[in-house]
């Protein structure tokens, strides 16, 4: 019985250390959406490889125009190699090669080399463009919707790749308005 009180014991403190450092992992997020509401998470496997977990974030309302994507990479990567894979999808998505090969080394100007369990986090805001973070320190921002629309498309677009992912990101709510689909 003793073993059994332990062990719930701890279970709980795990609980209580998981939950603190969420919630100062999410603080830059929060502060952004003020305050940020999950709306759906899943994960990226390309050939069985689990490449990343990823979490969609808007503000109280689903309406809200700001939004925030972030990826917990379970596997290493430099940040020439995210850059180009973020170009790469970008062309699939209908951007022309010439514009997909500007913000591809716009993006290869910052984008860090990530290790499993580091994340990585864009945060999009009207007027401002998308601010990108590594472990929750600001990276850099690129100004424009039309970026903000063709990065974030890689995810939230109908046209992505990784359809099941998008579903499981959008949950049963509308893309942001920044995609100015129709929704019922």
């Amino acid at each position: 019985m003793k073993v059994q009180t332990l062990f719930i014991q701890l279970c709980a403190l795990a609980c209580l250390f998981s939950a603190n450092s969420n919630a100062r992992e999410l603080t830059y997020i929060n502060e952004a959406l003020n305050p940020a509401k999950l709306q759906g998470s899943g994960k990226l496997t390309w050939w069985g490889f689990h490449i990343y977990d990823a979490n969609f974030y808007r503000g109280a309302s689903t309406n809200a125009s700001a939004f925030a994507l972030d990826l917990r990479y379970q596997k290493s990567f430099t940040g020439v190699a995210i850059a180009k894979r973020s170009a790469d999808e970008m062309k699939k998505l209908g951007v022309p090669d010439t514009q997909a090969q500007a913000w591809e080394k716009q993006l290869a100007t910052f984008m860090p080399n990530v290790e499993s369990g580091q994340n990585l986090t864009a945060i999009y805001a009207p007027n401002q463009g998308t601010t990108f973070y590594f472990e929750g320190k600001p990276l850099a921002q690129i100004p424009g919707a039309d970026f903000s629309k063709a990065f974030f498309g890689i995810w939230l677009d109908p046209k992505t790749s990784a359809p099941k992912l998008r579903e499981q990101l959008l949950g049963q709510n509308c893309p942001p308005p920044l995609f100015q689909e129709a929704c019922p």
